[in-house]
């Protein structure tokens, strides 16, 4: 087990894509805490010197955290950038944010923003968070907030899943002066609703998504479904109690489709959400209403995975008893498998090991790997002092490490340790 940083302040990973792709640094940001947006800057360490790198500096007054690494590109990162020059009518929200790539140390918009009628397509009216990278490197998803419906009633500002296409630049006329362009298309690719039918597949809330595998996965009848997002999303019991399920959506590959609309417009009324595009339907896979612990758990917090070659979904769902344990699906439906068993269960985010062999965890205060056909536990640490941070636990590309936080006297740290021998 090895201590990579030391700096008396906190230091956050993201739950996926913190390393580059050469496995020799970690992009991490500042924050105070997860909940606190108020870091400066993105970093990064070297893995084996120590070396630490500021990659990008926010400006007038301005904050920035959630960064990711591009996996084909050693010097891309993207993550959330909150308003410059905030004041009281416009600072950092969920729904007034944006997702901003650096490479070479230039700084680029990803969506743009319009909230000016009529809306542009392809432009976003809110704040996108949590921008993660397709397996390829080519597009990106997130999940948004809507700044029109919050202003007309924050309960109809339900979040959403979106994806960022190489479709752009999108360039809105910037009627206001909070608007600004963005290099990428975006769209999203959930349907929420303030008031979903009790018992259906209605859901009020889409979030938590994970790319399916890293060509997609095969369908039933032989074909591969080449892109698709798996989510949760928020159902209502018969008796108006929610329930987390596990959902997926495919996506088009060709520019035509996902500019083509749907029933509804891609930007949105003054009184709707972003539309998907034509033909792009969420799908849901867990039906546990009736079980006695139902819906996938939010705590600990944790995003829908999938293994490498598509055909296993990992999420995290209470067993008999109510411990959330990992349970995996396949992306065409069917029965969850329970893959983990026992009293301690799952204590945070996980991800697939490189192979798709194994995943990684937080279990009783160690880091674990867990065998992916058996459920076999195989700690990596001895159970350690203050238990690692349950939001994040990353394995290198290469597969060699596995990386996590942990508090060292009243700070965040960022640690690693080999996954073998």
């Amino acid at each position: 087990m090895k201590q990579l940083t030391f700096a008396k302040r906190n230091h956050q990973l993201t739950n996926i894509n913190a390393w580059t792709p050469d496995s020799r640094w970690l992009a991490f940001d500042v924050r105070p805490s997860g909940a606190s947006f108020t870091g400066q800057t993105i970093e990064r360490v070297n893995v084996e010197s120590g070396e630490i790198e500021v990659l990008y500096r926010a400006p007038q007054g301005a904050h920035v955290g959630v960064v990711t690494v591009n996996p084909h590109a050693p010097d891309r990162y993207v993550f959330i950038h909150g308003p410059e020059n905030p004041d009281a009518a416009w600072r950092y929200d969920f729904h007034h944010r944006r997702g901003v790539v650096v490479e070479g140390g230039r700084a680029t918009n990803l969506d743009a923003m319009d909230i000016t009628e009529p809306y542009t397509p392809g432009a976003l009216r809110g704040g996108s968070h949590v921008h993660v990278w397709s397996p390829d490197g080519s597009r990106l998803s997130f999940t948004y907030n809507d700044h029109v419906l919050h202003e007309r009633c924050p309960a109809l500002d339900l979040r959403n899943v979106g994806v960022a296409l190489p479709f752009g630049p999108v360039t809105p006329p910037q009627s206001h002066p909070r608007e600004y362009g963005g290099s990428h298309w975006c769209a999203l690719v959930s349907h929420t609703t303030p008031t979903p039918r009790p018992g259906s597949d209605d859901i009020s809330r889409a979030y938590e998504e994970g790319w399916v595998g890293n060509q997609g996965y095969l369908k039933p009848d032989g074909t591969r479904q080449r892109w698709a997002l798996a989510f949760i999303g928020d159902t209502c019991d018969r008796h108006g109690g929610r329930v987390p399920e596990l959902f997926i959506v495919d996506l088009p590959e060709d520019e035509a489709a996902w500019k083509r609309p749907g029933m509804s417009p891609l930007a949105g009324t003054p009184t709707t959400m972003p539309a998907p595009p034509d033909g792009v339907a969420q799908r849901r896979l867990t039906f546990t209403h009736h079980f006695s612990h139902p819906g996938l758990v939010n705590s600990p917090r944790h995003w829908v995975r999938s293994d490498p070659g598509g055909a296993n979904l990992a999420f995290l769902m209470g067993d008999a008893n109510g411990v959330a344990q990992l349970w995996l699906m396949s992306p065409n439906g069917g029965e969850p498998r329970q893959l983990t068993h026992g009293l301690q269960g799952v204590d945070s985010a996980f991800n697939w090991h490189p192979s798709g062999r194994a995943l990684g965890f937080v279990q009783g205060k160690r880091i674990v790997l867990c065998d992916a056909n058996s459920g076999a536990i195989t700690p990596l640490t001895e159970p350690l002092a203050v238990p690692p941070s349950a939001d994040a636990v990353v394995f290198s590309p290469d597969g060699r490490h596995i990386a996590w936080m942990q508090e060292v006297e009243g700070f965040r740290q960022l640690f690693m340790t080999p996954t073998d021998d």
